[in-house]
């Protein structure tokens, strides 16, 4: 669908509530998805191709670790203008919001929280420039939900250590400079490890065959007798709670993004509904293409009236695990939603690339399942109000 036709929806002017900051954050990003990523996503999507030279330009726009300090090459905007970056991003596709969420909140984020000084001047300005692409590898081939189990180990040799194992599921796996892997020392201790390409025994293969995500390169991460050092470790990502807590900061931008996603799907159905004739009026003139309209910017708003809250108490860190855990199910579920309304509206033309319905729906098939699937965050909203673990 024409960028030029797209409007940002707003039913309860929520934008009034966000800095100047906040706006021209968005703006910025939104002028940049309607320039670079509208116009050519349906082709790329086709093909299977993530183009790299938009990783400098997002670079340059700071979208990668806004809110990373000034003086390790960040912007130092707060959460509200990093969550609407992603949803600005994901309006233009999942997949493209993928690639900066795991640049931001899975490496930048990690590295400047449990990082020694020397790796954040090393690798913090460069992943903001873009100069380098840098992808996370926890999950594994036999355990996702319950990254506790992995099998990936690190043996001492001497002064030094070897990595082996496998991780799967990798955004930007093999087009990756740097990894932040988790693995189990001797003690069965979690540790985080920071990795460059090229290191003897470190290989990464490409996934292919999938229906989403295409515009997103996945991979998986093989480590065959690496060898590693005490300077590859993040010092202070010990434990599992370290490689969660980098989790809670990608699904916080998820959140955010996949309301994108719905507001796209939204924009486009009501534009169709507005133009297309049948029985001699609009069919937005009929009572229930109406409901799904109404419903659909219904469930938008009340996402961004969460979002906007959730932003606030991230901003003043007082944003708990379990607030972004059920906001992230919400509004992936929400959006998943809309968009199979939406493509509803437009009948048989939804299931073309005309529109950008199936590939959203496509795309949040996956949402709806990565950084904890949407019965997982079910289970940790169960645990927190309860104060018992049903997955333990």
């Amino acid at each position: 669908m024409n960028a030029d036709l797209y409007r940002s929806v707003d039913y309860f002017l929520v934008e009034e509530l966000y800095s100047e900051e906040n706006k021209i954050a968005a703006e910025a990003v939104r002028d940049w998805v309607n320039r670079r990523i509208i116009p050519n996503i349906e082709s790329n999507y086709e093909k299977a191709v993530f183009p790299l030279e938009y990783v400098k330009e997002m670079g340059e726009l700071g979208i990668f670790g806004p809110f990373i300090p000034p003086e390790y090459g960040g912007a130092g905007m707060d959460y509200i203008s990093y969550g609407l970056m992603m949803q600005e991003l994901e309006r233009g596709d999942s997949g493209v919001r993928s690639m900066a969420s795991v640049q931001s909140s899975l490496v930048m984020y990690p590295i400047y929280s449990y990082g020694s000084e020397e790796q954040k001047k090393k690798y913090l300005p460069a992943l903001a420039k873009g100069d380098i692409i840098a992808c996370f590898g926890l999950t594994e081939p036999n355990h996702g939900s319950d990254p506790g189990s992995m099998l990936s180990k690190i043996t001492r040799k001497g002064k030094q250590y070897i990595l082996n194992g496998a991780k799967m599921w990798i955004t930007n796996a093999s087009i990756a400079d740097l990894a932040v892997v988790w693995a189990k020392d001797e003690k069965g201790m979690i540790r985080g490890i920071l990795l460059e390409k090229g290191r003897k025994g470190f290989s990464s293969k490409e996934t292919k065959g999938k229906w989403s995500l295409r515009a997103s390169i996945t991979g998986e991460l093989i480590f065959d007798d690496v060898l590693i050092s005490e300077d590859d470790f993040l010092p202070d990502a010990v434990g599992l709670k370290a490689p969660l807590t980098c989790l809670n900061s990608a699904r916080y931008g998820i959140a955010w993004g996949v309301v994108g996603a719905a507001m796209d799907c939204y924009n486009a159905a009501l534009h169709y509904a507005m133009e297309r004739k049948q029985f001699g009026k609009p069919i937005a003139a009929f009572q229930l293409q109406q409901k799904k309209l109404s419903e659909a910017i219904t469930e938008i708003t009340k996402a961004q009236l969460m979002l906007w809250r959730l932003g606030k108490l991230r901003n003043e860190n007082k944003a708990t695990a379990a607030q972004i855990s059920m906001t992230k199910r919400n509004n992936v579920a929400m959006a998943l939603n809309i968009c199979r309304e939406m493509r509803q509206i437009l009948g048989a033309m939804g299931i073309t690339n005309d529109f950008p319905m199936m590939r959203h729906c496509m795309n949040l098939e996956s949402v709806i399942t990565y950084e904890g699937t949407h019965d997982i965050h079910h289970l940790i909203t169960g645990a927190d109000i309860t104060g018992i673990q049903a997955f333990d």
